[in-house]
């Protein structure tokens, strides 16, 4: 998506929903449905009466961590974001300054071989950066093991400057999310799932909307540069996986809750477009040139226009129809990033067309 659209500071939504006045909850925030270059606006408890029976939403079941610690380099003050848990016992971690504002703002990484002094005498050593083309995000080695249970007792959910003041962890957490079996999470929350209350996903079900779980956990944002997602640990359970394909196979169409669940989904497809029950890591991109073979639509929040995940929704509708979308919803003075409103790109073309203005019930 071009680099000159720029969204307002004041489109930033900087409290969740259920903050902004009596009697809202999660799903008072609004929907903007977009098919191919067809635009209409709604209230997210809409969203039912946009499916139909035999549709089939991928969510991510991933938790949210507290995996904002801050620590001291000598006597600076620092915050690390702690992303992603590596196979060897490393983490790739994120060193940030804090901003005098309860935020951060960005931070030169390395160099290699800096400690960082956390709570309970527990040191943090920078190793080596995560990627040969960034320095942003390093590996480092905690020299105690049990990083969950620092998290635990000394972590906050990351936050942006964005926001307007902490908040605690549970507002962090999706309907969807579940207990992992190692402790592990998401370093950030699958805000795409965040309007969905126990009310409308009864209603979604009442109505013969399915549900697949997959776990895909989410490292932290790369909102200060144009930088690719980067690998991350998932899985697609064997029966999501048959839940998918039985859907594909009949009427339904396969929609995504966020960008996490696409980037899943999409690596768990064979060569000959079945998907199998996955687990392990995935480097996937999803481009314009790679496309998509699974999912058929998505729901997703509003990204920045430098966000890589831009790509993703060009792959599924087409730049002009994301274009397109994009205008509208800064016209239509919607609100942007993890507690603002989203966004329903349903398919145009193939066996599943339908026009947005006929999927009312």
């Amino acid at each position: 998506m071009t680099t000159t659209v720029r969204v307002p500071e004041e489109r930033s939504a900087r409290v969740p929903a259920e903050q902004r006045g009596p009697g809202r909850d999660r799903d008072s925030v609004r929907l903007l449905v977009s098919c191919g270059t067809e635009v209409s606006h709604h209230a997210f408890v809409e969203l039912p009466r946009r499916l139909r029976a035999g549709d089939l939403l991928i969510v991510n079941t991933s938790p949210t961590l507290g995996a904002a610690v801050d620590g001291r380099i000598g006597h600076a003050r620092v915050v690390v974001h702690f992303s992603t848990r590596g196979d060897d016992g490393r983490w790739a971690v994120e060193l940030r300054d804090p901003d005098g504002r309860g935020t951060t703002r960005a931070r030169a990484g390395g160099p290699a071989g800096t400690e960082v002094r956390l709570a309970g005498d527990v040191r943090l050593v920078l190793e080596e950066p995560l990627t040969p083309y960034g320095s942003r995000l390093w590996w480092g080695r905690v020299s105690d093991p049990d990083v969950l249970g620092l998290l635990r007792c000394h972590g906050r959910p990351i936050r942006y400057s964005y926001t307007q003041r902490d908040q605690p962890l549970s507002v962090y957490q999706t309907v969807f999310a579940l207990p992992s079996a190692d402790g592990g999470g998401s370093a950030e929350m699958p805000s795409a799932a965040r309007p969905f209350t126990a009310r409308l996903v009864a209603e979604l079900v009442s109505r013969g909307v399915q549900f697949a779980p997959i776990t895909l956990h989410t490292g932290v944002a790369s909102a200060e540069a144009h930088e690719p997602p980067y690998p991350e640990r998932y899985e697609v359970p064997e029966a999501s996986a048959r839940l998918i394909n039985a859907a594909r196979a009949g009427e339904g169409r396969i929609l995504a809750v966020g960008t996490t669940a696409v980037r899943a989904v999409e690596s768990a497809v064979d060569a000959g477009g079945v998907v199998r029950g996955r687990k392990g890591w995935t480097d996937l991109v999803v481009t314009p040139e790679r496309g998509v073979r699974v999912v058929d639509g998505l729901l997703t929040g509003l990204h920045e226009p430098e966000a890589s995940h831009l790509l993703m929704l060009e792959a599924i509708a087409g730049r002009a129809a994301i274009e397109r979308s994009y205008g509208e919803a800064l016209s239509g003075l919607y609100l942007w990033h993890e507690f603002g409103d989203v966004h329903l790109i349903l398919p145009e073309e193939g066996p599943h067309a339908e026009r947005c203005s006929s999927n009312y019930r």
